[in-house]
């Protein structure tokens, strides 16, 4: 992927229930927050219309702001098989959204992006929350994390992918693109 001095980076902070977004733009060395919130569907039934408004929703996002790229936190497993698969859902929504604008993404595992922005893996909600607050000098957090969450994706992918302000990078994510210009390239490369 070219990196370029500015960018609009939407992160996302995937769920079925709650899902967190957070757009970023980059300029240079400077990171601004242009939107961030959280898409609540704790009410909405049944699973299918939650799918439906995660979709439209997320494509609402990317008509608005363009983003460049998506960044989006992969699915972690834990005790529960069963959120794991929602939460999969909810990323494969988000990733099909971005696909059909032709904006590539880059997943990040929760301990990455915990160890990019707070320098440990095993951060708490609170204390990325706290630190994305002082890095970008807002002066109220959301009321539900998940938006919190979903900007250090942002932060995250920025400084993983050379021109953010706050971090040291020591790894390079996983792309979609791979060695690809953009989705057009690969999809023509690959003679789909």
């Amino acid at each position: 992927m070219e990196i370029t001095a500015e960018r609009i980076i939407l992160g996302i902070d995937p769920g079925t229930r709650i899902l967190g977004y957070a757009v970023l733009q980059v300029l240079g060395k400077k990171l601004e927050l242009l939107q961030w919130g959280v898409l609540d569907l704790t009410k909405t039934e049944p699973a299918e219309l939650r799918y439906y408004k995660i979709f439209h929703h997320i494509m609402d996002l990317l008509d608005k702001h363009s983003p460049d790229e998506l960044a989006i936190e992969a699915p972690f497993y834990g005790k529960n098989v069963q959120s794991m698969l929602k939460l999969g859902r909810a990323q494969g929504l988000c990733i099909a959204a971005a696909l059909s604008r032709q904006i590539p993404y880059a997943e990040y595992a929760p301990r990455l992006v915990k160890q990019q922005v707070t320098g440990k893996g095993a951060a708490s909600k609170e204390e990325v929350a706290r630190f994305v607050q002082l890095a970008l000098g807002l002066a109220d957090l959301p009321e539900k994390l998940d938006a919190s969450d979903a900007l250090a994706v942002a932060i995250c992918h920025a400084g993983l992918q050379g021109n953010g302000n706050v971090f040291q990078p020591k790894t390079k994510p996983k792309t979609s693109a791979g060695t690809y210009q953009n989705w057009s390239d690969f999809v023509k490369k690959k003679g789909l």
